[in-house]
């Protein structure tokens, strides 16, 4: 079975992660994009936010893909998706397209949270499976 291969996980959890690692190295690399992208959310002060998204979305994505502090680096990350959800996706404050497609993207963050909900659940099993 597929899903049995020692190599299937560990490639399911970096593209859980795959975009909070690629986005944390490019806020990095272009930090002050990563203050305006902040700011413009209302998220103050930018420098801040923008360091915290980077170490979050950086660490957490390490975490979960070495299957190592799995609950922590999928944790912060579900907590980050959380807030993006709540500020960049307020579907409840607009109308028309935007709201379809703020709605849209608020459904699909939520998704995500409950992805990394599971991978925590899953890496817990496996440590129980192995002792």
């Amino acid at each position: 079975m597929l899903l049995r291969q020692p190599w299937v996980m560990p490639l399911v959890r970096i593209c859980l992660v795959s975009a909070f690692l690629v986005g944390g190295v490019s806020k990095l690399l272009h930090f002050d994009a990563a203050v305006a992208e902040q700011v413009h959310f209302g998220l103050q002060p930018g420098w801040l936010w923008a360091g915290l998204a980077i170490f979050v979305e950086i660490a957490g994505s390490v975490c979960v893909i070495t299957n190592r502090f799995t609950w922590l680096g999928a944790g912060g990350l579900a907590a980050l998706t959380l807030v993006a959800m709540m500020v960049a996706n307020n579907f409840w404050r607009l109308e028309g397209a935007a709201r379809f497609m703020a709605l849209n993207s608020f459904f699909e963050h939520l998704g995500l949270i409950a992805a990394f909900v599971m991978v925590t659940y899953l890496a817990s099993g496996e440590r129980r499976s192995r002792v």
